[in-house]
C-alpha cells in the first residue's frame, strides 16, 4: 500500500456545521413570503440544490412564482446565508478537526478541501483555518455535485498526487 500523501476534507458536517444558517435563511424567506417554515419542513431540503429547495419551500407555503421571481428569491436567500456565515468564528469548528489538521501537517500530509459550496473559502477564512489547506476545490471550480467525485479528483490532480495515496475525510 502507498503512503498517505493527501487528506481531502469535505466542509459541511466535517469541519463545520452550516446547516443551521441555511435553515435560518430559508425560514426568513418564508416569513417574508407570509408563512411558517419549520425545522421539520427543512428536513426535506437536505441534499437538495438551492433551486429545488426553493421549490419545496414554495410548496410548503402553497405559493407559485415565475422562474424570474424564483431566481430573485434564491439570490435573496443566499445573501442572507452569506450574512450569517460572515459572523462565524473559529469556535464553530467541529471537535477534533484542528488537532487532526495539525497532526496531518506534522506528518507532511497535504490537505485539500473538496466542497460543492461556493462559500467554502469565506467559511475557512472566518474559521481562521485557510492556511492549513494546500488546495481548495469548491463549487466555483467544479460543475458536478457530490456524490460525483469531481471535487476530490480535482484536489488530487491539482497537487499532482496519485488517488491511491489520498483519503477523503
Amino acid at each position: 500500500m502507498d503512503t498517505l500523501q493527501l487528506a481531502i476534507f469535505d466542509l459541511d458536517g466535517v469541519i463545520v456545521d452550516t446547516a443551521k444558517y441555511h435553515y435560518l435563511a430559508w425560514k426568513r424567506l418564508a416569513e417574508e413570503l407570509g408563512f411558517h417554515f419549520s425545522e421539520k419542513d427543512n428536513e426535506r431540503l437536505k441534499g437538495v440544490s438551492r433551486m429545488r429547495s426553493l421549490e419545496i419551500l414554495l410548496e410548503v407555503g402553497g405559493l407559485e412564482k415565475s422562474e424570474e421571481e424564483k431566481a430573485l428569491l434564491a439570490d435573496k436567500k443566499n445573501t442572507w446565508y452569506v450574512e450569517y456565515i460572515l459572523n462565524m468564528d473559529k469556535t464553530e469548528i467541529l471537535p477534533g478537526v484542528l488537532a487532526f489538521l495539525r497532526e496531518l501537517k506534522e506528518h507532511n500530509v497535504k490537505i485539500a478541501l473538496g466542497s460543492a459550496s461556493k462559500n467554502a473559502r469565506t467559511i475557512l477564512d472566518r474559521l481562521e483555518i485557510t492556511p492549513f489547506f494546500d488546495v481548495i476545490v469548491d463549487g466555483n471550480l467544479v460543475s458536478k455535485a457530490k456524490p460525483d467525485p469531481e471535487v476530490f479528483v480535482l484536489g488530487a490532480k491539482v497537487l499532482d498526487i496519485p488517488p491511491q495515496t489520498c483519503v477523503v475525510c
